[in-house]
């Protein structure tokens, strides 16, 4: 029986190494997507934690919504309003103290027709003019079918001499309102129909609807605007 080698010169087994190439890129890459991936998220925590917290509709909102009523209470529309009205007294105060006192309009005539809720900017029919006298009579010919009395005509025409001369193609210099009854946005009106921009027909049908739907009838919403410059 022959005598066993040493055990130091016996061949030794070698175990293969934990860190083989694949090995390392595979353990790289998860750590670069796990610290990474971390990165992210608190980036993404921080930012949700300074965005604005936005107040859910309320379920008067939600019931005035599936009930169709376009002509609710808008509170953004009408802060611009507001605001609108306080610019156009600051400016003609303004312009009493500067000596440039003069009666002068918060509506301007815009080159276009406003667009808007995907409605694109448009020309005015070529050759064709504003007509107050005729526009007047539209609307008086369709207070009956809104509910209204002959009573109510005379505060519908103040009301809208007052907003737009009873100009179709009238904008509010200060909120950019529009037409007879200065919806805000003008687009509102395509509710009415979609030649908004530049028949003063649907503009009126849309804003006897406003009136009607927002304060009962023309004289209450007069009133409003005589109390506090808008309606």
């Amino acid at each position: 029986m022959s005598e066993r080698p040493p055990k130091e010169d016996l061949p030794s087994a070698r175990r293969p190494s934990r860190f083989t190439p694949k090995r390392v890129i595979i353990t790289t890459l998860s750590l670069v997507i796990v610290i990474g991936g971390g990165g992210f998220v608190a980036y993404r925590a921080v930012q949700n934690a300074n965005e604005p917290k936005q107040t859910p509709m309320s379920l008067t909102d939600l019931g005035k919504l599936a009930s169709g009523d376009l002509y609710a209470p808008d509170p953004e529309a009408d802060l611009l309003k507001a605001e609108a009205e306080q610019a156009y007294r600051a400016d003609q105060l303004k312009k009493e103290r500067s000596g440039a006192a003069g009666k002068g309009l918060d509506w301007v005539v815009p080159k276009k027709a406003p667009g808007g809720d995907g409605f694109p900017a448009q020309n005015f029919p070529p050759g064709s003019n504003p007509s107050p006298g005729s526009n007047k009579a539209t609307a008086k010919a369709m207070l009956a079918s809104f509910g209204f009395g002959a009573d109510q005509w005379g505060c519908l025409e103040s009301l809208w001499q007052k907003e737009s001369g009873w100009n179709e193609r009238a904008m509010n210099r200060y909120s950019g309102a529009y037409g007879i009854p200065q919806s805000l946005p003008g687009s509102k009106m395509a509710s009415a129909g979609a030649d908004w921009q530049t028949n003063a027909a649907t503009q009126i049908k849309w804003g006897l609807g406003y009136i009607k739907g927002r304060y009962g009838s023309p004289c209450a919403a007069w009133g409003h605007s005589q109390s506090v410059g808008w309606y």
